[in-house]
């Protein structure tokens, strides 16, 4: 619900804190760190103002006077993490380059399983994350394209990237909370589906599966999605 009188504004826009009395006690670095240990430890859903403050030793109201909203504090921590985007010099293959951010993108997603969750054009913009863009666009000097275009091709690299963790991540936890192996029920799906194939009902499935009957090598499927993005953006 919207609060009557709000105001829109930016985060990083703000002093680090407001109100009036001695010294801050914490910066924006220390909570969001906080708020990133919490999420790594526990999960995404674990992040709230009271649990922040007591990771910090203060008061919920006192964290208020840092962070007015939540989803402040959610851009505090995808900049944080974005911090871990080390700029490198770029080797002049613009596609070799990409791909490295994008393999370094999907790492950084394993190392905060929550990441996926919080992508967000709102996000882009943080200090971190403009480095981030902006080591990109040197990456791709050499590519003859209009900037829209270069931006374009990092936004649509991340979506590839984000949409594959996130499945393999939400995969992961529905294993995790199966009440047989996931061998077992792997084997009865696939069993289940031979018998619709096998049905002649789906003619063009059973020739897709009779053409590669598998297993999917869902490593060599990530590099073929992400070179079919570049391919798409390469000069004509």
């Amino acid at each position: 619900m919207a609060v009557r009188g709000a105001v829109p504004e930016v985060i990083w826009a703000r002093p680090e804190r407001t109100g009036r009395g001695p010294k801050p006690a914490y910066t924006r670095d220390d909570i969001a760190a906080a708020a990133v240990r919490i999420a790594d430890a526990e999960g995404l859903d674990a992040v709230s103002m009271r649990h922040v403050a007591a990771e910090l030793g203060c008061g919920t109201m006192s964290l208020y006077n840092y962070v007015p909203r939540k989803e402040d504090l959610y851009e505090l921590m995808v900049d944080a993490v974005s911090a871990e985007h080390v700029p490198w010099e770029p080797s002049g293959d613009w596609r070799a380059d990409l791909l490295r951010v994008a393999h370094e993108t999907r790492a950084l997603m394993y190392r905060h399983t929550w990441v996926p969750r919080l992508m967000s054009p709102v996000y882009g913009f943080s200090p971190h994350a403009l480095r981030y863009l902006e080591h990109c666009l040197v990456c791709l000097d050499p590519m003859e394209a209009s900037y829209g275009t270069k931006l374009e091709l990092i936004a649509m690299l991340n979506g590839v990237v984000t949409a594959y963790v996130r499945n393999e991540l939400d995969t992961a936890e529905r294993v995790r909370a199966l009440p047989w192996s996931e061998g077992e029920e792997n084997a009865v799906r696939i069993a289940y589906l031979g018998g619709r194939i096998a049905s002649g009902a789906y003619p063009r499935m059973a020739a897709a599966f009779s053409e590669d009957p598998g297993p999917v090598d869902l490593e060599a499927v990530f590099e073929r999605a992400l070179e079919r993005v570049l391919d798409g953006f390469a000069p004509r």
